[in-house]
């Protein structure tokens, strides 16, 4: 190969390598720009972050088991507000409503942080507690009643004379959440030893060592239920019993009281297992002072409720801890 030839050759190989090496250089800053560009939004999405952390936690979320929200907003909001404007002392700046239509529902928020306190019945927060960790820290009357209890009734011609003899036949609760209308019940009928067996319709025969159970959704449906003989026993609360719209007064002529339960608290207020400790001990103190003040008062009369607060004492630890031990029982045999 001549000179002129070799020279060629080495300025092909140069030129290739320049031309490489400028390809590198490219590839070189445009990864320098893109991770410049992610460090960027990282650097700017984290006070961001943080901001959004600080406003949840200025935040006191109260939660409310309804199949009916909208009628439980107004009066749910105007105790919040009451509430969150008395916080503001430990950092609470906003109240939040957050509505689930059941308590396996609350349960997931309450495990995933979501809400904070949750208004329930002794059954319902037994349940909380059970499945989400949530501690129950305040005893609440409703519409002036701290405690209440099961009725059970049944026709006065029918053949169950006793809840002892319910094995073959049926009893109407009312879903699968009431305390009244059937978890206590539940616990009473398996602590005699008779098992349980949900069935399809009223109409189903329970087989004839079990007590077979159906949910009829309304205490009226229950009542119903029972004087018509499409069910045996039916179960109450003592509060549903006296009341009419409930219980007409025109079936309790044909019907008898079998037993009245032992009694359990009315509400139980819960709150989750991480809320703030300063947090919590000013949110009882503004419920425990409700009683005593006016402002609460009228407040509370101008949506006809009636509610007040109370440390739990030590009866009201033993019934709940008698209720907790009889819904994980339930869960076990019958769920």
């Amino acid at each position: 190969m001549d000179a002129a030839a070799c020279g060629g050759v080495a300025g092909a190989w140069i030129r290739l390598r320049c031309h490489r090496l400028r390809q590198g250089i490219h590839v070189f800053r445009s990864s320098c720009c893109l991770l410049l560009l992610v460090v960027g939004l990282a650097m700017a999405l984290t006070p961001l972050k943080l901001a959004r952390a600080e406003d949840s936690s200025k935040a006191l979320v109260l939660g409310r088991v309804s199949d009916d929200p909208k009628a439980q907003y107004e009066p749910t909001k105007a105790l919040l507000d009451y509430v969150v404007a008395r916080m503001g002392n430990v950092g609470i700046r906003e109240g939040r409503i957050l509505m689930a239509r059941d308590a396996l529902q609350m349960a997931s928020y309450l495990r995933r942080g979501r809400v904070d306190w949750v208004a329930e019945t002794a059954g319902g927060a037994m349940l909380l507690q059970r499945r989400a960790g949530a501690e129950p820290f305040l005893i609440s009357d409703r519409n002036g009643v701290r405690r209440y209890h099961t009725v059970y009734f049944a026709r006065r011609d029918g053949d169950v004379k006793s809840i002892d003899d319910l094995r073959g036949h049926r009893i109407a609760f009312q879903n699968r959440t009431s305390t009244s209308a059937y978890f206590i019940p539940s616990m009473e009928i398996l602590d005699r030893g008779m098992p349980m067996e949900i069935l399809g319709s009223p109409f189903d025969p329970p087989v004839s060592n079990s007590v077979g159970y159906v949910f009829a959704r309304t205490e009226r449906n229950i009542a119903t239920w029972v004087h018509k003989g499409l069910v045996d026993v039916g179960a109450v609360s003592n509060l549903d019993w006296t009341n009419p719209t409930h219980v007409p007064e025109f079936f309790k002529s044909d019907f008898v009281v079998l037993r009245e339960s032992a009694e359990v608290p009315r509400g139980v207020e819960v709150v989750r297992k991480d809320l703030d400790p300063v947090v919590r001990a000013r949110l009882r103190e503004v419920l425990l002072a409700m009683k005593d003040d006016p402002a609460a008062v009228g407040l509370l009369d101008r949506f006809h409720l009636s509610m007040r607060f109370y440390d739990l004492d030590e009866r009201d630890r033993r019934d709940l801890k008698r209720l907790r031990k009889g819904i994980a029982t339930i869960g076990v045999e019958i769920e």
